[in-house]
């Protein structure tokens, strides 16, 4: 049996088990956001997403759905699911190394139209000073159209105050190497969100955000004259979570 399919059995044994069911806490959210600098396709689209975050018993989830749409009329709809099995919670014990508040296993199904990629690996969450949350997760890529490769995504959430204004700065870098058919990428994407909700008497409900996207070698693919691949871009966004 191939290292995926154990890694799989295995979250799916914890995770039907009834003493490891329990859902701590969640959040979901739709935003709307608007960029006019993407790359491969059309440089106008915009960007409805659902997200989903928890945390259970057994370890946290995160997933998102963008359905994008293009000026030029093309549609899609992209997915990521990623649970993450906590070693802590399963086997109820506290990592005694500074700053390591917990060991995972992290997978991520990444659901695109014509593509479903697997990513699996091990990962570890981080006590930081000012960050709400550090996750560094470490993954061995299955393509289904690429050579597999690697790949490391830092996550953070730092939550701040400017007089009377609720902000937050967070996001993602996801790093995959390069392989026998495709390029090393690199996308870092964080936004700078204001509560808005904190002056309607309803805080951590809505949101208005700036986004920046940075992308080199968007899709493996060599950026040169005649194909742009590196991706600049700043977008505008509005939240509502419930």
């Amino acid at each position: 049996m191939r290292f995926k399919q154990v890694i799989l059995v295995v979250i799916t044994w914890v995770l039907t088990m009834p003493s490891y069911g329990k859902q701590l806490w969640s959040d979901n959210s739709f935003a709307l956001w608007r960029g006019t600098d993407f790359k491969l396709g059309d440089n106008n689209r915009t960007v409805l997403t659902y997200e989903h975050v928890s945390g259970h018993s057994w370890g946290d989830i995160f997933m998102f759905a963008d359905r994008v749409e293009s000026d030029n009329g093309d549609k899609e709809t992209y997915w990521e699911i990623s649970p993450r099995l906590s070693i802590g919670k399963v086997f109820d014990t506290k990592f005694k190394v500074k700053g390591i508040s917990d060991v995972l296993i992290t997978t991520t199904t990444e659901i695109a139209t014509g593509a479903t990629n697997y990513l699996y690996g091990p990962a570890i969450d981080l006590d930081i000073p000012g960050f709400a949350v550090f996750q560094l997760n470490f993954y061995r890529r299955n393509n289904e159209n690429q050579k597999d490769n690697w790949q490391l995504t830092p996550v953070w959430v730092v939550p701040f105050s400017v007089g009377r204004m609720d902000l937050s700065y967070e996001g993602f870098a996801d790093w995959s190497s390069g392989s026998e058919d495709g390029h090393a990428v690199l996308n870092l994407t964080s936004e700078l969100k204001l509560d808005i909700g904190t002056f309607f008497g309803t805080p951590k409900t809505f949101y208005a955000g700036i986004k920046y996207i940075f992308i080199e070698s968007k899709f493996g693919t060599e950026d040169d004259a005649n194909n742009d691949t590196n991706e600049r871009n700043l977008t505008a966004s509005v939240e509502v979570h419930f």
